[in-house]
């Protein structure tokens, strides 16, 4: 079973930097993509950054410039680092990852999502 796990987020003011982890935990299993949503109350999902295959990064518009995401394959991590914070990225962050298992079958997988605030 393959489980993601944030950390990081918490209480910045504007202006302020963070950084979230994420952990991908299991065995027998292979990234497609993996990345960054955000959700703010009585709004959808919005992606934030994506490793698609190949190596592809995208971006929201909103974070272009201000935000960075990155990887460390080995240990089966994701970073995003969040510079020039603004309070409307307030938002719970989720990790997610399209997942390839053993068998063959390629899920989707959300961690349970992590709360950034930005106020001051």
């Amino acid at each position: 079973q393959v489980q993601l796990v944030e950390s990081g987020g918490g209480l910045v003011q504007p202006g302020g930097s963070l950084r979230l982890s994420c952990a991908a935990s299991g065995s027998g299993f292979r990234v497609v993509t993996i990345g960054w949503y955000r959700q703010t109350p009585g709004k959808q999902r919005e992606l934030v950054a994506l490793f698609r295959s190949g190596g592809i990064t995208n971006y929201a518009d909103s974070v272009k410039g201000r935000f960075a995401i990155s990887r460390d394959n080995a240990k089966n991590l994701v970073f995003l680092q969040m510079n020039s914070l603004k309070p409307e990225d307030t938002a719970v962050y989720y990790c997610n990852a399209d997942i390839t298992t053993e068998g063959g079958y390629t899920f989707r997988y959300w961690g349970q999502g992590t709360q950034v605030t930005v106020s001051s």
